[in-house]
């Protein structure tokens, strides 16, 4: 993609109102804008690292035996009434009636709705296990957005829903879930921590939370310093690690990803039940696996910036290269960035070149600021001595060597 073409609106000033650093770079590095407080426009930049998350959430769900599907964002408030929710989420939930007198309500999560759905379609135990999930748009009228799209109005989750015979067969496909949340979460770049949740309006008898330390995280949890040992946080009270005896240190999370097993609670109210092996009826055991897929955005530049901006992990970076042509009046330089640009977008990998007609000092600015993992750098000096310069974003690392070498270099970093 030429910089020319594109829409990467970058600002130099710090927003007076952006309260974190990730709300800060997610405005500076033009991923993202204000429609209205707590709900947001994705930009191409922002766009490309939501679908860089996305597919890394997809390939490990769809390895993990999970099947992918969309449910509507709208839902009959019947449904809230029958599992007894619609009091409990209260004024979060947005709610309306339409011209044909219909009470409905936009989604805020959709365990009713997939369990409205599996109820007609299961029927045999032969038919279970079964796991499904979504990547979709939630909506919840949030007292008090903040920091973005942290804690938003409108915002990306992935819900998986798994469907079990018994309580044994949902521990295993807990405990499958699991492991895949452990693997997003590490190709996301992310230090996370794991910890025993109350499953509070979601219902269940266990619950395990994802969390990202965070400076601006609104969520506290203790954590030892000594074994990592991780508690969540129920009071002001200092506490000592059961494990290893150390003091515990109270640290601010951002909380990512949340796995409940909820049991019987929403197939018996909404009556989806199956035929067991002894041809008894019983309803259908089930857990629920979210993922905050927006906010994971702010998470990983939380975790991942300095100074200058941020620092995308190589799977997530909204490009792989950028390719920085510091004088576009010379002919000569522009030939070689063009070239270069073309020789990677051959062997596929994902290239902004930067062919404004901007000074040096501004390209190198903007190019810190987005982050893009690796920077082509293409001069007048490096033009007379026949080389190029490759700098890595993450350590600031300058390399300056013959184009053959740099593109060698790039293909051996990408793939890791």
């Amino acid at each position: 993609m030429l910089w020319s073409k594109d829409f990467i609106p970058t600002l130099k000033e710090i927003p007076q109102d952006a309260e974190s650093i990730s709300h800060q770079l997610m405005l500076r590095a033009g991923l993202v804008r204000m429609l209205m407080a707590g709900v947001y426009s994705y930009l191409p930049l922002g766009l490309r690292v939501l679908n860089n998350i996305e597919n890394i959430i997809r390939q490990e769900m769809n390895a993990a035996g999970a099947s992918e599907l969309l449910l509507p964002a709208l839902q009959p408030q019947e449904l809230w009434l029958k599992s007894k929710r619609d009091n409990e989420m209260g004024e979060v939930m947005i709610r309306f009636v339409d011209r044909k007198n219909r009470h409905i309500c936009l989604g805020p999560t959709h365990e009713e709705v997939i369990t409205d759905l599996i109820k007609g379609h299961i029927s045999s135990y032969r038919q279970l296990p079964l796991v499904l999930y979504q990547i979709q748009t939630k909506f919840r009228d949030e007292i008090r957005p903040r920091f973005g799209v942290v804690r938003a109005c409108e915002f990306i989750m992935k819900d998986a829903y798994s469907f079990d015979k018994d309580e044994d067969s949902l521990d295993k496909n807990y405990e499958i879930m699991h492991k895949a949340y452990r693997k997003i979460f590490k190709r996301l770049g992310l230090d996370f921590l794991t910890t025993e949740a109350d499953p509070g309006v979601m219902g269940g008898n266990m619950s395990h939370e994802f969390m990202v330390p965070a400076a601006s995280g609104e969520d506290l949890v203790w954590l030892c310093p000594k074994c990592k040992l991780v508690k969540p946080f129920l009071g002001e009270k200092e506490e000592i690690c059961p494990k290893c005896g150390k003091g515990l240190e109270k640290i601010n999370t951002i909380e990512v990803g949340h796995i409940f097993k909820l049991g019987a609670k929403y197939s018996s109210l909404l009556q989806a039940n199956f035929i067991d092996a002894d041809g008894k009826i019983k309803p259908i055991i089930m857990g629920c696996y979210g993922i905050g897929v927006s906010r994971l955005i702010a998470a990983i530049i939380e975790q991942n910036n300095d100074q200058s901006g941020i620092i995308w992990p190589m799977e997530v970076s909204p490009f792989k290269v950028i390719i920085s042509a510091l004088d576009v009046s010379e002919k000569k330089i522009m030939q070689k960035a063009a070239l270069i640009y073309e020789k990677l977008n051959s062997q596929g990998i994902e290239v902004l070149f930067d062919d404004r007609d901007e000074r040096a000092g501004v390209k190198f600015k903007d190019a810190d600021l987005l982050g893009i993992a690796l920077q082509i750098i293409i001069g007048k000096e490096s033009l007379k001595k026949n080389t190029i310069e490759l700098k890595i974003r993450r350590t600031n690392k300058k390399i300056t060597a013959k184009e053959a070498d740099i593109l060698k270099q790039v293909k051996k970093i990408i793939n890791g």
